[in-house]
């Protein structure tokens, strides 16, 4: 943890709670947009980490995820920094768009530059700020609309490290992930700053349970760190590794019955879903092809041929992993 942190000018000094507006734009009526910044720095030096969320802005979850985070009860930073962003594509959320104005993903314009594009200054801003001045990351994401996600992280887990903070967030699902052009994951990586992404859940929605399991795992990794103390929990969800995973998609257009929910057991020749027609006629069937666990599923019951459908991941032992996504839910909902 560097001695001094400086984020846009403000220059925050160990033991000190910030809040800060870092301006990135202006509207047409020449409002200033600006991306929220909390930042917690212990007395004591130690790792420097943020969480961010929203960098598309229909992904919710991640949002109400730091804001119980920063409000949290007895929270406590033992050691190091802890720099909290609810909102990166303030646009976006304002619109309710996963996309920035300019119609650009900002997850495929990092490192950014501060004279490129509109999604290209916003991630210059974020990603020279804020996370080249990390040591470790979570960024929290949701499925796109229409379309849920179970609990899993993704992550480059060929480095030993980015493993290790998969496996200490504990969730059942972890997905070795390739590392995409332009994505805040990739360019963190190549300036060795370690980075989480958790999905979870749907965009443009709340998911109590995406929320309780992307919290409690934040501050798995925090208690990993050594950045706040707590006591040692049984750990109650043995992660797994997906082997690979495949997405099936619709061979015909019209409605869904859905057979299977996301988090269950599916096993090579399932039926998946029927599509039929108005008039109640079956057209086809969606049947895997794979031993796996359901991660990834569309939730609007109308489907186009070719349409994602389900995101299958394929584990050592599936039905093993859907046993411990139920312990999940169950843990998570203990009063």
């Amino acid at each position: 943890m560097a001695a001094e942190l400086v984020i846009d000018g403000i220059q925050i000094k160990a033991g000190s709670t910030h809040e800060i507006h870092l301006p990135v734009a202006k509207l047409y009526n020449d409002t200033d947009i600006s991306i929220p910044i909390y930042v917690n720095r212990a007395k004591k030096q130690g790792p420097t980490f943020f969480i961010c969320a929203a960098i598309h802005g229909d992904e919710l979850n991640g949002i109400e995820i730091i804001r119980r985070l920063i409000k949290k009860r007895n929270f406590k930073l033992l050691k190091g920094t802890l720099i909290a962003v609810p909102m990166v594509n303030v646009h976006g959320v304002l619109n309710q768009s996963r996309y920035m104005p300019d119609r650009r993903d900002l997850n495929r314009c990092f490192p950014g530059t501060a004279k490129g594009s509109m999604a290209g200054r916003v991630a210059h801003k974020f990603f020279s700020e804020i996370v080249m001045k990390c040591d470790y990351g979570i960024d929290l994401h949701t499925g796109a609309i229409h379309r849920g996600n179970l609990p899993q992280i993704r992550a480059d887990l060929s480095d030993q490290e980015t493993l290790d903070l998969a496996r200490a967030f504990n969730v059942p699902v972890l997905l070795d992930s390739d590392l995409r052009d332009g994505s805040l994951r990739q360019v963190a990586r190549e300036n060795d700053v370690r980075i989480l992404v958790y999905e979870a859940g749907e965009a443009l929605r709340f998911d109590e349970l995406s929320i309780r399991a992307g919290l409690k795992g934040v501050l798995n990794v925090m208690s990993f760190l050594g950045m706040r103390k707590t006591r040692q929990l049984k750990v109650t969800t043995d992660p797994f590794i997906a082997t690979k995973s495949i997405w099936l998609r619709a061979t015909a257009s019209g409605i869904v019955n859905n057979r299977y929910g996301l988090g269950m057991h599916v096993k090579k020749g399932d039926v998946l879903a029927e599509i039929g027609d108005s008039f109640g006629e079956v057209l086809d069937k969606v049947i895997v092809h794979i031993d796996g666990v359901i991660i990834g599923m569309q939730n609007i019951p109308l489907v186009q041929e070719g349409d994602a459908m389900f995101h299958i991941a394929h584990f050592t032992d599936a039905s093993e992993v859907a046993e411990n996504i139920e312990q999940l839910q169950d843990d998570l909902f203990v009063d």
